[in-house]
């Protein structure tokens, strides 16, 4: 590895961060390897401990590495990146790109409808939907908590949802409920993450997006309402500008 220029006017733990970039980047560590400790570093580079403890954290912060308690500090994966320029399902687009999904069912259940899911299913307030709620996750490693709400009305049997984890959602819509989702509307807003941290296993207060969509049939009728609650550090979205 490089030295460190005390007499540069970029601090040492910015140069440290720099050098680690440049090693990522060199493939000297792949996604999910394990790097080297603070204490490594430090007598590594003849820097103070705080020094590389300061590179670390911000490296943490930025998403490039993760820590786990009491076994050190890995390589992040790369974030999974989605487009926004057409309609798309989370589950194609990992398999798309050669991961595999898994979707772990939290919670199947018929509740009213708030205001708001009233408003975004087009229904009247109080009015029964079901309630599927689910994490979604890449190699075991938890991305989204996600939230569905569908009118009761056109779910005829609640516990075909439950093969969510084997099938597709909308599959499941097409196949047993006759209801084709062709076309959605979706918001993002970025938000820190409270008491969703212990499902999505990051600490509180960690950046996420909050999407929202609202799913339509061929006729326009809105048939899901949907929160999904995305980590930052492991997801990013972009369109294309022509």
């Amino acid at each position: 590895m490089e030295k460190l220029d005390t007499t540069s006017f970029v601090p040492l733990y910015q140069q440290l961060k720099d050098i680690i970039i440049e090693n990522i980047d060199r493939g000297v560590w792949s996604p999910g390897d394990k790097i080297y400790s603070e204490q490594q570093l430090s007598e590594q580079f003849n820097v103070s401990r705080n020094t590389s403890k300061k590179a670390i954290e911000d490296l943490v912060q930025d998403g490039v590495l993760y820590r786990i308690q009491g076994k050190g500090t890995f390589l992040s994966y790369p974030k999974i990146e989605q487009s926004l320029s057409a309609f798309y399902s989370f589950s194609q687009v990992l398999k798309d790109k050669g991961l595999k999904p898994k979707d772990i069912i939290l919670n199947i259940k018929v509740e009213k409808a708030t205001h708001k899911v009233a408003k975004a299913l087009q229904i009247s307030k109080g009015e029964e939907v079901i309630m599927l709620q689910r994490l979604r996750c890449v190699k075991d490693e938890p991305i989204i908590l996600e939230s569905s709400y569908f009118p009761k009305k056109c779910i005829r049997d609640i516990e075909k949802l439950s093969l969510v984890g084997e099938i597709p959602l909308y599959d499941i819509l097409r196949n047993e409920f006759d209801i084709i989702v062709n076309s959605a509307k979706e918001t993002f807003e970025p938000i820190l993450i409270s008491e969703e941290a212990t499902y999505l296993e990051v600490k509180p207060g960690s950046p996420a997006l909050l999407l929202e969509r609202v799913a339509y049939d061929p006729s326009k009728v809105p048939v899901e309402f949907c929160k999904s609650i995305v980590r930052g550090d492991r997801c990013k979205f972009y369109t294309e500008l022509i």
